[in-house]
């Protein structure tokens, strides 16, 4: 069911009180001028809920809905088309589901070489302990949204991923990964973090923001998005939140860890 309640800021509100909005600092927004609105494209098998999201998002201010895709592999076709800023993936879907079509999207930068890069993509789902979010994650997905939430909130979350940002529900992610063997556990000693950079790693896993960590680790916040693009760089990660699911299965962050 897609909720509908128009109150509310993206991390407030029932099942959201968690989410965390966290710039990744590595690279300027893929959005277009201001002013210029976020260009969607919703893939999900199911047409009521498809249509119903179409509706509610294009009625949002600075969102416009440039189409919508019923499996994994008309997702792809039509982002490779239509060229999206953000693509809003269900993770259930036939022919090819959203995991996949999340990894085909994001190898694709030749065919975004237009548009500079693929688009952004946000997993929605119904549960936030589904498996295959921390999959779609770990393929390079942006965040995840769950479709409770207020519209206010997922449209809020898609204009946040088109800026060059990520959402994170830090508690949400812990529980799933610690639903999940160990999958990553030589990409930290393969990777030779310094102490620092793990230090920045932990603090990302909790959700903190570039300022908030150059606040608690008091150095700047130059310093902190050079610390951020080297975890990723040495990690091989897509992005922030692809870090953080490593963080988390490699064990150097825990269920449970607070910060």
């Amino acid at each position: 069911m897609i909720g509908s309640d128009p109150g509310g800021a993206f991390a407030h509100g029932p099942d959201a009180s968690e989410a965390v909005a966290t710039g990744a600092g590595t690279g300027p927004s893929t959005t277009g001028p201001v002013g210029t609105p976020v260009t969607l494209l919703i893939a999900d098998d199911d047409e009521v809920t498809r249509s119903g999201l179409r509706m509610l998002l294009a009625a949002r201010p600075g969102i416009a809905v440039v189409g919508e895709a019923a499996d994994g592999v008309e997702a792809v076709e039509q982002a490779r088309r239509l060229r999206p800023d953000v693509v809003l993936m269900d993770v259930r879907m036939p022919r090819l589901n959203g995991i996949e079509a999340t990894r085909q999207l994001l190898a694709d930068s030749p065919d975004f070489a237009d548009s500079a890069e693929p688009p952004k993509v946000v997993v929605i789902t119904t549960f936030e302990n589904d498996g295959y979010v921390t999959a779609a994650l770990s393929a390079g997905a942006s965040g995840f949204v769950l479709k409770r939430l207020p519209v206010q909130q997922i449209a809020e979350a898609v204009r946040v991923v088109a800026a060059g940002e990520a959402i994170l529900f830090p508690a949400a992610l812990r529980r799933m990964v610690a639903a999940r063997p160990l999958g990553s556990a030589e990409a930290l000693p393969k990777a030779a973090l310094t102490g620092r950079e793990e230090e920045v790693l932990r603090s990302m896993a909790t959700g903190l923001s570039n300022p908030e960590i150059a606040e608690s680790l008091m150095v700047s916040l130059e310093t902190v998005k050079t610390h951020v693009g080297n975890v990723l760089t040495k990690l091989g990660a897509q992005n922030r939140t692809h870090a953080v699911v490593i963080a988390y299965e490699s064990g150097l962050v825990v269920p449970g860890f607070a910060g």
